[in-house]
């Protein structure tokens, strides 16, 4: 050989050492074991992480016209705490900075382990007795809450997971 040829073909005893053919052979049931591991931990299914990430539920609450800080004592003092007794994880809640919905607009989202968990929650919440007596005695001077939007979600592939 040239001096080319052998700088780029080294010597064999240059190259990774040479492995036994036993170990070789002891080594590849292992390997074909790990790589499909490797590859399902390594895949993304976005179905399924939805699944197990659970969904959230955006609502936007129209409040009748000056019963928006009825609506906030409502959700302070004993809404959230009905939730949480129901299976119903509070995210956040916020209210809107600028007119006309910083008059009468509440705006949250929950978290729910499934779309059925959603709706079973629901109905056992609004089936609560003391939901009902809280709601009643909040509208005892009429409608607290015009209109509720109700938006379900999932995370996408590429939003931070949120630590709840």
């Amino acid at each position: 050989m040239d001096e080319r040829q052998s700088e780029e073909f080294p010597a064999p005893s240059d190259r990774i050492p040479a492995v036994k053919r036993r170990t070789l052979l002891q080594a590849l049931p292992a390997a074909a074991l790990l790589s499909p591991s490797l590859w399902a931990a390594r895949s993304y299914d976005a179905a399924a992480q939805q699944t197990s990430a659970g969904i959230y539920e955006l609502r936007v609450y129209h409040a009748a016209p000056g019963k928006l800080s009825d609506l906030l004592a409502r959700f302070r003092d004993h809404t959230i705490k009905l939730f949480d007794q129901h299976g119903m994880k509070s995210v956040a809640y916020w209210t809107p900075l600028d007119e006309p919905e910083k008059s009468n607009t509440l705006i949250y989202i929950l978290y729910h382990p499934s779309r059925e968990a959603a709706a079973a929650n629901w109905k056992s919440f609004q089936d609560d007795p003391n939901w009902k007596s809280v709601r009643d005695k909040s509208e005892a001077n009429g409608k607290v809450v015009e209109k509720v939007d109700s938006t379900f979600m999932a995370l996408t592939d590429f939003s931070p997971p949120l630590h709840l």
